[in-house]
């Protein structure tokens, strides 16, 4: 089981200077393999706050990260330290081969200040940028860091998805509309399964209070089984409800 975490680096999407474009995408790629987004944070490029956003999800055994923005050469750009503080506790150490990919394609323009994108953390492995060969990098084939550029980070995102995370266990959705308040429903959710997803979103109907409540979980028998508790339920005490699916 894994949960997957995104974290988008940039003050300039807090302030309204550029639109964020990873969310959206992230959590679409993950669903195509049967994934959900378990958190995503949008922080400012600060080092404490990029440092205990890396520590939070370091502390989750099974956290997945994907972290957007940061990587490059400039006074801003922090991620490559925060990243071999929080999870190797390491100083940086300059990989050669990502070394001699900037040394080609800059010539005497990769010094003073380009060069130190080749500066990783410990063990980390080079993730191919299919746009200009300027890398990202991965630890651990779980904590994946890449630039903040869509047009490069996201190829760069499919292939490791597809690489480490193509396999997913199929779970199976059951969904029903009722007319009334899902206040009505919670002593039945709080008999579901513990490890079964809820989802309960109440609406302000033109009669009243109704909800759209969704089971979502790896066995489809117990699903069915969970669901038909409710429809009977609601049933019992004539209330109107459709099945969504």
């Amino acid at each position: 089981m894994y949960n997957f975490y995104a974290v988008i680096i940039g003050t300039e999407i807090l302030n309204a200077r550029r639109e964020d474009k990873h969310f959206n995408f992230v959590r679409d790629l993950l669903n195509s393999y049967g994934h959900t987004l378990f958190s995503a944070f949008i922080i400012k490029d600060e080092k404490q706050l990029i440092f205990d956003t890396y520590e939070l999800i370091k502390k989750d055994p099974n956290a997945v990260l994907f972290s957007f923005g940061g990587i490059g050469s400039t006074p801003d750009d922090l991620t490559r330290k925060i990243a071999a503080d929080v999870f190797t506790c390491k100083p940086l150490v300059r990989n050669k081969k990502f070394e001699n990919d900037i040394i080609e394609r800059f010539k005497e323009e990769a010094y003073p200040h380009r060069i130190h994108m080749a500066d990783l953390p410990q063990n980390a492995n080079l993730i191919h940028n299919p746009i200009n060969n300027m890398s990202a990098f991965e630890l651990e084939h779980r904590y994946f860091f890449v630039p903040g550029f869509p047009e490069m980070s996201h190829p760069m995102i499919q292939e490791c998805v597809k690489k480490y995370f193509s396999e997913s266990i199929k779970k199976y959705r059951k969904t029903f509309y009722a007319y009334t308040s899902e206040n009505t429903l919670i002593p039945l959710m709080e008999k579901l399964p513990k490890n079964m997803e809820l989802s309960s979103l109440p609406i302000i109907g033109k009669n009243g209070p109704e909800v759209e409540l969704s089971l979502n979980y790896h066995d489809e028998k117990i699903v069915e089984k969970e669901f038909e508790k409710f429809l009977d339920f609601l049933q019992s005490k004539n209330i109107e409800f459709k099945i969504l699916n």
